[in-house]
């Protein structure tokens, strides 16, 4: 069984409980042990980053040096989280004296000091690879029954290459690999790569708004049953402002909106009361039909 540190990140552990409730369901179907960190806190996403850097790279570092203190590698089931912790190792293994000083901030607070061993990688990443697809379909006939997905990767799990690095940014595959290898369609379409608004939907709700209605127009145009995302701060623009969107932009989407681990969940059979599709905001009801849930 491959052990990771889980770090699901605030958004899965509150706002999107489903997501975290899913996961760890899925997790041991595919021989997969998730670690609890305890201790953890938030990464910051990028509002500390911006105010107080030094701040963020102690918090993330942190996080981190359970990790290496657990001898295991990070997994992550959120965009942001990937991509700040991902930084943060980036920059303190390649230049000492960042390690260093943040060593010191760390030790101030009775905090382990980081030997820079670790790694950090995403959900999708993981069951993207050869090894993650082969445990896929270790678990038997593909299950989706033919449903028509629209991959929305959003951005922050793409961009910046040089931190992030899994795939090709302007031409990823990973999910659909996945679609593919769950027995589902590929509903393909231009925007499944760009922003989905949600770093501005409080402070600029409208043009916000108008980013998501670029994905979620070009999937509904390109027939997709639903959209599936690796990430729950773009669920939440797409599955809970989805109504405002509409509104704003005089049009309907009614476009179901599944987190990474449900898609999956639905493929494999889990209990759809475990993945929680009433906290959705858009009815699932169609998508579960076709599947056969």
């Amino acid at each position: 069984m491959q052990q990771f540190a889980y770090y699901p990140g605030c958004v899965a552990e509150f706002s999107s409980k489903e997501l975290n409730a899913t996961t760890k369901t899925l997790a041991p179907m595919l021989d997969i042990e998730l670690l609890p960190l305890p201790a953890a806190t938030c990464c910051g996403a990028g509002d500390i980053a911006e105010a107080k850097p030094n701040l963020y790279l102690t918090l993330n570092v942190r996080i981190l040096s359970q990790a290496e203190e657990m001898g295991v590698d990070v997994l992550t089931i959120c965009n942001v989280c990937t991509m700040n912790l991902r930084r943060a190792n980036k920059m303190v293994k390649e230049d000492p004296r960042v390690l260093e000083q943040v060593n010191e901030e760390l030790v101030k607070v009775g905090a382990r000091p980081y030997e820079g061993t670790k790694e950090v990688t995403h959900l999708l990443w993981y069951l993207a690879t050869e090894e993650g697809l082969s445990k896929l379909e270790a678990q038997g006939p593909r299950g989706l029954n033919g449903l028509k997905v629209a991959p929305y990767y959003g951005c922050q799990l793409l961009r910046p290459s040089s931190v992030m690095g899994f795939e090709d940014p302007d031409q990823p595959q990973s999910l659909e690999r996945l679609i593919r290898a769950l027995g589902g369609e590929v509903a393909d379409y231009e925007a499944k790569s760009k922003c989905c608004g949600f770093p501005i939907i409080l402070a600029r709700q409208e043009v916000a708004l108008k980013e998501s209605h670029v994905a979620l127009s070009q999937s509904r145009d390109a027939g997709a049953d639903c959209m599936v995302t690796p990430c729950p701060l773009c669920h939440l623009a797409m599955d809970a402002y989805q109504r405002k969107a509409e509104s704003l932009n005089g049009t309907e989407y009614n476009m179901p909106v599944l987190h990474l681990p449900q898609l999956i969940g639905l493929a494999l059979g889990i209990e759809t009361s475990v993945m929680q599709f009433k906290r959705h905001m858009v009815p699932t009801d169609n998508v579960l039909e076709i599947v056969g849930a």
